[in-house]
């Protein structure tokens, strides 16, 4: 696969695909509150790791800073539900503090209507919220009776605080919500939100992924013409993983994630850390690396930057493309490594 030269910094590594380490996403939690099927298991089909094997804040943060120096421009923290971690703002500020200026974080907005202002206080720059559905019995049914008025107000709040811009993840299943793609475009119009619509992807084994219950981005797309006028943006920079719209009648824009009809693997520069110390290199990826182990049994930090360098350097995942070709692979759970 040949892929195009790109403006990066001069210590930034390389793939063997020619692809740099400029992302990390960093899962802080397994746990989360919701259960929505694309990601977790009903409740009693999942082991949730014990405390003391999930990563200190002081751990992360030296991950990051070692990563700097390789590159890294952007860290996104995620889950699980990244805020059911107690003290989540400490990270934030300990990322900011070594120097990552593009600070994420992805939640399902339950918890985000408490927790915004200080979040954007300790140096975040912008949140998304996973909003899988407007209609209040299906979100109660996937939220274990959680209210869908929570999740608004936190998107409310996180606007308030200025956490922009704030932005709205949709996982599109048929059967589901596929009927909801209009409704919900409109909320987020009416709420100056940027949206990104996703193909149901076959991430981990245990969510019932088959390729009829995928909604492709050109139905999505087909569906989103059918009421409004949409100016192709395509992407805002080559390893985002959207192909983006500008609504014609506002300076609104619209996403959409087709990793499964349009794969973006030889532009992916992320790479995942998982809240019990392994590093993975692509969201499908079956094994990951174990950096808890240098982490806690005294590896200078040295050595576990030649770590990180072997793991890049010797990376050549590009699964999206060649998924067809897989018969029944071990993947590592959604929620075990993020999204």
């Amino acid at each position: 696969v040949k892929l195009r030269e790109r403006q990066v910094g001069p210590r930034s590594l390389r793939d063997k695909l020619g692809r740099p380490l400029t992302d990390l996403r960093v899962s802080v939690t397994d746990r989360c509150n919701f259960r929505c099927f694309y990601c977790m298991p009903p409740w009693g089909e999942v082991e949730f790791l014990p405390r003391e094997e999930i990563l200190s804040f002081e751990e992360i943060a030296r991950v990051v800073r070692i990563l700097k120096r390789l590159g890294l421009k952007k860290v996104r923290i995620t889950g699980g539900e990244p805020l059911l971690r107690t003290g989540i703002e400490k990270l934030v500020a300990m990322v900011k503090e070594a120097g990552i200026e593009d600070v994420a974080l992805t939640t399902n907005g339950y918890l985000l209507p408490e927790r915004a202002k200080a979040l954007k206080e300790a140096g975040l720059k912008r949140v998304t919220v996973s909003l899988p559905t407007l209609k209040e019995e299906k979100f109660k049914k996937i939220s274990k009776g959680a209210e869908l008025e929570r999740v608004i107000l936190g998107i409310e709040k996180a606007k308030r605080a200025g956490l922009e811009p704030v932005k709205v993840n949709t996982v599109v299943v048929k059967g589901f919500n596929e009927e909801e793609i209009l409704d919900i475009a409109e909320f987020c119009r009416e709420r100056g939100l940027f949206l990104k619509f996703i193909e149901f992807m076959d991430v981990g084994t245990l969510n019932g992924w088959s390729p009829d219950k995928v909604v492709t981005a050109e139905e999505i797309l087909k569906k989103l013409s059918s009421r409004y006028s949409l100016e192709p943006l395509g992407k805002e920079n080559p390893s985002e993983t959207a192909l983006v719209f500008r609504y014609r009648d506002t300076s609104l824009k619209v996403g959409i994630i087709a990793s499964v009809t349009k794969p973006f693997c030889r532009d992916c520069s992320r790479l995942r850390l998982s809240a019990d110390g392994k590093v993975y290199t692509c969201l499908f990826a079956s094994e990951g690396a174990d950096l808890k182990s240098l982490l806690r049994g005294g590896a200078s930090d040295g050595e576990i930057e030649a770590f990180f360098r072997n793991v890049w350097t010797s990376r050549e995942d590009r699964y999206s493309e060649v998924r067809w070709s897989f018969e029944n692979p071990k993947k590592v759970e959604m929620f075990r490594v993020g999204g």
